[in-house]
């Protein structure tokens, strides 16, 4: 399984982007995406999740929206009203035994390549 991840960009605050991570190899046996952000100085943090339905970080919940796209092979990351702490490394990652609430637990074992957001005032 592979994971590439696009989309990345500079936008100001309040802004929107829309990330993208494309899935190859043996995609159907993913059965749990997520995508991961990275801030400056810190750990990479689960802020989303699709699998067996979809779930959210707090700080994420009503702004961003994860959905799969089957037919291109694709796991989207919607992302409205962007805010400076937004700002860092976005990662995809799946699993072939994961849910969605899983990950929110233990990471998955697929990483994609990461694509920087930069939000700014």
């Amino acid at each position: 399984v592979q994971l590439q991840a696009s989309g990345g960009g500079s936008v100001e605050t309040g802004g929107s982007l829309r990330l993208s991570c494309k899935l190859s190899g043996d995609i159907f046996s993913i059965n749990a995406v997520g995508w991961y952000h990275q801030a400056p100085y810190k750990a990479r943090a689960l802020v989303a999740s699709i699998g067996g339905g979809t779930h959210y970080d707090g700080s994420v919940q009503g702004r961003f929206t994860i959905s799969r796209d089957y037919a291109k092979n694709t796991v989207d990351l919607q992302m409205n009203n962007l805010r400076s702490e937004d700002t860092g490394v976005y990662y995809c990652n799946a699993d072939n035994k994961l849910e969605a609430q899983s990950m929110f637990v233990m990471t998955g074992r697929y990483w994609g390549q990461g694509t920087q957001v930069t939000v700014s005032s």
